[in-house]
Protein backbone atom coordinates (compact mmCIF):
# COMPACT_ATOMS: atom_id res chain seq x y z
CA UNK A 1 0.00 0.00 0.00
CA UNK A 2 1.26 3.43 -0.39
CA UNK A 3 0.38 4.02 2.84
CA UNK A 4 3.61 2.26 4.19
CA UNK A 5 5.84 4.75 3.03
CA UNK A 6 5.92 6.64 6.09
CA UNK A 7 3.98 10.09 6.90
CA UNK A 8 4.94 12.31 9.36
CA UNK A 9 2.54 14.24 12.24
CA UNK A 10 0.67 16.56 10.55
CA UNK A 11 0.12 19.94 12.61
CA UNK A 12 -1.34 22.58 9.56
CA UNK A 13 -4.13 23.22 10.72
CA UNK A 14 -6.31 24.24 13.55
CA UNK A 15 -9.89 24.02 12.05
CA UNK A 16 -9.54 20.26 10.88
CA UNK A 17 -7.48 19.11 14.50
CA UNK A 18 -10.32 20.83 16.34
CA UNK A 19 -12.47 18.62 14.11
CA UNK A 20 -10.59 15.74 14.59
CA UNK A 21 -9.46 15.31 18.40
CA UNK A 22 -9.46 18.84 19.87
CA UNK A 23 -12.96 19.03 20.92
CA UNK A 24 -12.67 16.10 23.02
CA UNK A 25 -9.27 17.62 24.44
CA UNK A 26 -12.22 20.22 25.46
CA UNK A 27 -14.27 17.76 27.63
CA UNK A 28 -10.94 16.75 29.38
CA UNK A 29 -9.63 20.18 29.82
CA UNK A 30 -12.78 20.69 31.91
CA UNK A 31 -12.17 17.99 34.26
CA UNK A 32 -8.60 18.45 34.33
CA UNK A 33 -8.48 21.81 35.83
CA UNK A 34 -11.30 21.37 38.06
CA UNK A 35 -9.11 18.58 40.29
CA UNK A 36 -6.20 21.13 39.97
CA UNK A 37 -8.35 23.49 41.95
CA UNK A 38 -6.43 26.50 41.90
CA UNK A 39 -7.28 29.71 43.63
CA UNK A 40 -8.22 32.88 41.50
CA UNK A 41 -5.59 34.97 40.21
CA UNK A 42 -3.28 32.62 39.63
CA UNK A 43 -0.15 32.91 36.98
CA UNK A 44 -0.83 30.04 34.16
CA UNK A 45 1.73 28.72 31.71
CA UNK A 46 0.24 26.12 28.80
CA UNK A 47 2.66 24.45 27.52
CA UNK A 48 1.95 23.14 23.64
CA UNK A 49 -1.07 25.60 23.86
CA UNK A 50 -2.23 23.89 20.27
CA UNK A 51 -5.83 25.56 19.30
CA UNK A 52 -6.06 26.75 22.92
CA UNK A 53 -8.48 24.54 24.29
CA UNK A 54 -7.11 24.23 27.60
CA UNK A 55 -5.81 27.75 27.75
CA UNK A 56 -9.79 28.83 26.96
CA UNK A 57 -10.97 26.48 29.88
CA UNK A 58 -8.49 28.07 32.35
CA UNK A 59 -10.07 30.98 31.68
CA UNK A 60 -13.34 29.86 31.92
CA UNK A 61 -12.98 27.85 34.82
CA UNK A 62 -10.16 29.35 37.12
CA UNK A 63 -10.21 33.15 36.99
CA UNK A 64 -6.66 33.15 36.49
CA UNK A 65 -4.66 36.57 36.22
CA UNK A 66 -2.74 34.92 32.84
CA UNK A 67 -2.67 32.55 31.02
CA UNK A 68 0.64 32.28 28.52
CA UNK A 69 0.05 29.83 25.55
CA UNK A 70 4.00 28.55 24.13
CA UNK A 71 2.99 27.05 21.21
CA UNK A 72 5.60 25.60 18.05
CA UNK A 73 2.97 25.28 15.32
CA UNK A 74 2.32 28.51 13.43
CA UNK A 75 -1.27 28.10 12.50
CA UNK A 76 -2.27 26.64 15.60
CA UNK A 77 -1.03 29.41 17.80
CA UNK A 78 -2.97 31.68 14.86
CA UNK A 79 -5.69 29.78 15.22
CA UNK A 80 -5.95 30.03 18.98
CA UNK A 81 -5.32 33.51 19.04
CA UNK A 82 -8.10 34.16 16.85
CA UNK A 83 -10.51 31.88 19.05
CA UNK A 84 -9.24 32.78 22.26
CA UNK A 85 -9.19 37.03 22.45
CA UNK A 86 -9.20 37.35 25.81
CA UNK A 87 -6.98 39.56 27.18
CA UNK A 88 -5.71 37.98 29.77
CA UNK A 89 -4.20 35.20 27.24
CA UNK A 90 -1.32 35.63 25.23
CA UNK A 91 0.59 32.85 22.91
CA UNK A 92 4.16 32.41 22.10
CA UNK A 93 6.26 30.95 19.86
CA UNK A 94 8.25 28.36 21.79
CA UNK A 95 9.51 24.61 22.02
CA UNK A 96 8.58 22.82 25.27
CA UNK A 97 12.33 21.49 25.62
CA UNK A 98 13.54 25.25 26.03
CA UNK A 99 10.49 27.60 27.03
CA UNK A 100 10.97 31.25 26.31
CA UNK A 101 9.65 31.93 30.27
CA UNK A 102 11.83 33.33 32.90
CA UNK A 103 12.36 30.94 36.20
CA UNK A 104 10.10 30.44 38.83
CA UNK A 105 7.39 32.52 37.11
CA UNK A 106 4.18 30.82 36.96
CA UNK A 107 1.89 29.37 39.81
CA UNK A 108 0.59 26.47 37.78
CA UNK A 109 2.14 24.80 34.35
CA UNK A 110 0.42 22.45 32.45
CA UNK A 111 0.34 20.89 29.30
CA UNK A 112 -2.67 19.01 27.41
CA UNK A 113 -2.08 16.14 24.52
CA UNK A 114 1.67 17.38 24.22
CA UNK A 115 4.07 15.19 26.20
CA UNK A 116 4.31 12.02 23.37
CA UNK A 117 4.69 14.34 20.72
CA UNK A 118 8.20 16.01 22.45
CA UNK A 119 11.61 13.69 21.56
CA UNK A 120 13.05 14.96 24.77
CA UNK A 121 10.31 14.24 27.82
CA UNK A 122 12.46 14.76 30.55
CA UNK A 123 13.78 17.70 28.81
CA UNK A 124 10.23 19.15 29.02
CA UNK A 125 9.36 18.18 32.24
CA UNK A 126 12.66 20.15 33.40
CA UNK A 127 11.99 23.01 31.64
CA UNK A 128 8.29 23.25 33.40
CA UNK A 129 9.79 22.60 36.50
CA UNK A 130 11.93 25.63 36.23
CA UNK A 131 9.19 27.85 35.00
CA UNK A 132 7.11 26.99 38.01
CA UNK A 133 7.47 29.23 41.29
CA UNK A 134 8.24 27.02 44.54
CA UNK A 135 4.95 25.27 45.73
CA UNK A 136 3.36 25.78 42.57
CA UNK A 137 1.67 23.16 40.27
CA UNK A 138 3.12 21.36 37.12
CA UNK A 139 0.53 19.06 35.40
CA UNK A 140 0.01 17.57 32.11
CA UNK A 141 -2.86 15.06 30.75
CA UNK A 142 -2.31 12.72 27.85
CA UNK A 143 -4.21 9.95 26.05
CA UNK A 144 -4.55 6.58 27.16
CA UNK A 145 -3.21 5.25 23.33
CA UNK A 146 -2.16 1.73 24.67
CA UNK A 147 -5.76 1.48 26.30
CA UNK A 148 -9.04 3.18 25.98
CA UNK A 149 -8.70 5.67 23.15
CA UNK A 150 -10.91 3.75 21.38
CA UNK A 151 -12.04 6.02 18.26
CA UNK A 152 -8.28 5.99 17.99
CA UNK A 153 -7.89 2.08 18.22
CA UNK A 154 -10.75 1.62 15.84
CA UNK A 155 -8.94 3.15 13.13
CA UNK A 156 -5.51 1.72 13.77
CA UNK A 157 -6.55 -1.88 14.13
CA UNK A 158 -8.21 -1.17 10.44
CA UNK A 159 -5.48 -0.36 9.07
CA UNK A 160 -3.23 -2.58 10.55
CA UNK A 161 -4.91 -5.23 9.29
CA UNK A 162 -4.57 -3.76 5.96
CA UNK A 163 -1.39 -2.84 5.98
CA UNK A 164 1.09 -4.40 8.71
CA UNK A 165 3.61 -2.12 8.10
CA UNK A 166 1.30 0.93 9.55
CA UNK A 167 2.06 -0.26 13.11
CA UNK A 168 5.14 1.71 13.19
CA UNK A 169 2.82 5.46 13.11
CA UNK A 170 -0.10 3.39 15.82
CA UNK A 171 0.04 5.83 18.67
CA UNK A 172 -0.35 2.62 20.96
CA UNK A 173 2.76 1.12 19.76
CA UNK A 174 4.35 4.86 19.89
CA UNK A 175 3.83 6.35 23.41
CA UNK A 176 3.75 3.05 25.18
CA UNK A 177 4.97 5.48 28.59
CA UNK A 178 1.13 7.20 28.63
CA UNK A 179 -0.11 4.63 31.30
CA UNK A 180 -0.03 5.57 35.39
CA UNK A 181 4.08 3.98 36.29
CA UNK A 182 5.65 5.67 33.72
CA UNK A 183 4.30 8.82 33.86
CA UNK A 184 4.18 8.90 37.74
CA UNK A 185 8.06 7.95 37.06
CA UNK A 186 8.62 10.72 34.71
CA UNK A 187 7.57 13.30 37.06
CA UNK A 188 9.18 11.88 40.12
CA UNK A 189 12.29 12.03 38.05
CA UNK A 190 11.77 15.89 37.21
CA UNK A 191 12.13 16.37 41.14
CA UNK A 192 8.74 17.47 41.14
CA UNK A 193 6.79 16.49 44.94
CA UNK A 194 3.57 14.49 45.78
CA UNK A 195 2.82 12.84 42.65
CA UNK A 196 -0.25 11.56 41.62
CA UNK A 197 -1.88 9.59 38.14
CA UNK A 198 -5.29 9.70 38.26
CA UNK A 199 -7.80 9.13 35.09
CA UNK A 200 -10.39 10.93 33.41
CA UNK A 201 -12.81 9.13 30.67
CA UNK A 202 -14.80 11.33 28.54
CA UNK A 203 -17.46 9.98 25.82
CA UNK A 204 -16.88 10.20 22.37
CA UNK A 205 -20.19 10.16 20.40
CA UNK A 206 -20.53 10.02 16.72
CA UNK A 207 -24.29 10.69 15.45
CA UNK A 208 -23.70 8.68 12.26
CA UNK A 209 -20.46 6.83 10.55
CA UNK A 210 -19.51 9.77 8.48
CA UNK A 211 -19.22 11.93 11.55
CA UNK A 212 -16.70 9.57 12.80
CA UNK A 213 -14.29 9.03 9.48
CA UNK A 214 -14.77 12.86 8.16
CA UNK A 215 -12.28 14.28 10.63
CA UNK A 216 -9.39 11.52 9.55
CA UNK A 217 -9.41 13.25 6.29
CA UNK A 218 -8.71 16.66 7.23
CA UNK A 219 -4.53 15.93 7.25
CA UNK A 220 -3.73 16.85 10.60
CA UNK A 221 -2.73 14.58 13.64
CA UNK A 222 -0.88 10.84 13.13
CA UNK A 223 -4.21 8.98 11.81
CA UNK A 224 -5.75 11.77 9.70
CA UNK A 225 -1.74 12.29 7.97
CA UNK A 226 -1.87 8.53 7.11
CA UNK A 227 -5.23 8.21 5.88
CA UNK A 228 -4.55 11.14 3.61
CA UNK A 229 -1.50 9.51 3.00
CA UNK A 230 -3.14 6.49 1.12
CA UNK A 231 -4.30 6.20 -2.15
CA UNK A 232 -8.17 7.11 -2.95
CA UNK A 233 -8.84 3.31 -3.21
CA UNK A 234 -7.02 2.13 -0.36
CA UNK A 235 -8.27 5.05 1.52
CA UNK A 236 -12.26 3.54 0.48
CA UNK A 237 -10.65 0.11 2.01
CA UNK A 238 -9.45 1.52 5.19
CA UNK A 239 -13.19 3.34 5.67
CA UNK A 240 -15.11 -0.11 4.97
CA UNK A 241 -13.07 -1.66 7.62
CA UNK A 242 -13.37 0.64 9.91
CA UNK A 243 -17.43 0.69 8.90
CA UNK A 244 -17.39 -3.23 9.54
CA UNK A 245 -15.61 -3.02 12.75
CA UNK A 246 -17.18 0.00 14.69
CA UNK A 247 -19.69 -0.56 17.30
CA UNK A 248 -22.71 0.60 15.44
CA UNK A 249 -26.33 1.80 17.17
CA UNK A 250 -29.57 0.28 15.25
CA UNK A 251 -30.12 4.07 14.30
CA UNK A 252 -26.38 5.00 13.12
CA UNK A 253 -24.92 6.28 15.72
CA UNK A 254 -21.62 5.16 17.40
CA UNK A 255 -20.92 5.95 21.00
CA UNK A 256 -17.18 5.48 22.17
CA UNK A 257 -15.40 6.52 24.96
CA UNK A 258 -11.93 8.24 25.69
CA UNK A 259 -9.22 7.81 28.56
CA UNK A 260 -6.89 10.27 29.45
CA UNK A 261 -4.20 10.24 32.38
CA UNK A 262 -3.62 13.44 34.10
CA UNK A 263 -0.50 13.47 36.41
CA UNK A 264 0.63 16.64 38.67
CA UNK A 265 3.19 17.30 41.12
CA UNK A 266 4.63 20.41 43.33
CA UNK A 267 7.37 22.21 42.63
CA UNK A 268 9.78 21.81 45.46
Amino acid sequence: MSGTVRPSDSWASGLSYESYVGRWSRLVAAEFVARLAVVPGARWLDVGSGTGALTETVLVCCAPAEVVGVEPSAPFREYAAAHVPDPRASFRAGDARALPVDDDTFDVVVSGLVLNFVPDRSAALAEMRRAARSGGTVSAYVWDYPGEMQLMTHFWAAAVALDPAALSLDEAARFDFCRPDPLRRLFTEAGLLDVDVEEIVVPTDFPSFDAYWTPFLGGTGTAPTYAMSLAEDERAALRDALRARLPTADDGSIHLTARAWAVRGTAG
